[in-house]
């Protein structure tokens, strides 16, 4: 899923630490025209931008919508697609042309360039779509995509929880991961303790049901130090989580990059067709690139400012 916003402004992040149960409020952000669906922004946030490498977070869902997202790059980033219901097909510039249906992972390396498209037929879509901010040595790394059907289930009293990306538990995902990460979906019956790294920051999102002390809507942040999350409910939640990414970063519409001069390149090799190939298949044209701000991008790092507890 791309970042279809025409005018985007710079991510800007301080370096601050995290406080405990910090409530990460979604912005309403449409995708495409009158018929298309609106997601809820969580991250990057007014004062979080990162939790561990993930960078970007949009639930949507449940509504009866079409998605259509035309061709459009990435740099320095992974997309997640993952459904809770309904039906997307993805299309990339490598040729991939994959289906993805709920409980199953589309991974999307974008490394040094990439390009896809997203669409489905109008239909019930209810899911979430995420980055993962590419650590540096890595973020020159050749384009790719995977598709994992099935992934593994960690169990407990209480709880099962399909792990997406990185491990939980003890139980790892096949998917490529290039930095330490967690992303899962729990379903919670009753109550539950799910074991989480103490060396993780975490986020966590309810998807639906009913769970205590989860609203609808934000993602809740909770800083490193916690062995274990409590939940009591009955209801499916996303876990998202990873060691602190310590790079500063530039996030401008499509692109993680490193410096203005950077992002600024990446946008003028898409608008002249260069670096990230052709999706073929897609009936219409590609995404054109928003205008660059006056102001230079600069680099930033994990959080914006200081921030209250909620």
């Amino acid at each position: 899923m791309s970042n279809l916003e025409l005018d985007p402004q710079e991510i800007r992040c301080g370096a601050e630490a995290g406080a405990d149960g910090e409530a990460l409020m979604g912005r309403e952000v449409p995708l495409g025209g009158p018929r298309a669906m609106t997601v809820s922004r969580t991250l990057p946030g007014v004062h979080r931008r990162l939790i561990g490498a993930w960078c970007f977070v949009d639930a949507y869902g449940p509504q009866r919508a079409t998605m259509r997202v035309p061709p459009h790059p990435h740099t320095g980033l992974q997309t997640v697609s993952w459904l809770v219901e309904g039906e997307v097909l993805h299309r990339d510039s490598l040729g991939s042309l994959q289906e993805i249906r709920p409980g199953q992972l589309n991974l999307m390396t974008a490394g040094r360039g990439i390009s896809h498209s997203e669409e489905s037929p109008e239909t019930v879509l209810h899911g979430v779509q995420l980055w993962v901010a590419l650590p540096g040595e890595h973020r020159q790394t050749g384009p790719a995509f995977e598709h994992h059907p099935a992934l593994p289930v960690l169990a407990g009293p209480g709880f099962e929880a399909i792990v997406a990306m990185g491990s939980l538990g003890g139980v790892e995902s096949p998917a490529t991961a290039f930095s330490p990460l967690v992303g899962a979906e729990i379903t919670v019956d009753g109550t539950c303790e799910v074991p989480l790294s103490p060396g993780f920051e975490h986020g966590v999102l309810l998807l639906d049901g009913a769970v205590e002390r989860l609203e609808a809507g934000p993602l809740v942040y909770l800083p490193p130090g916690r062995s274990a999350l409590r939940l009591s409910g009955r209801g499916r939640v996303l876990l998202i989580g990873g060691e602190p990414f310590g790079e500063e970063i530039v996030m401008w519409w499509n692109f993680v990059g490193r410096s203005h001069d950077e992002i600024a390149a990446f946008r003028k090799d898409w608008m002249e067709g260069e670096g990230f190939g052709a999706v073929e298949g897609f009936d219409g044209a590609p995404l054109p690139a928003p205008v660059l701000p006056t102001t230079r991008l600069k680099p930033r790092g994990r959080v914006r400012q200081p921030f209250r507890n909620v």
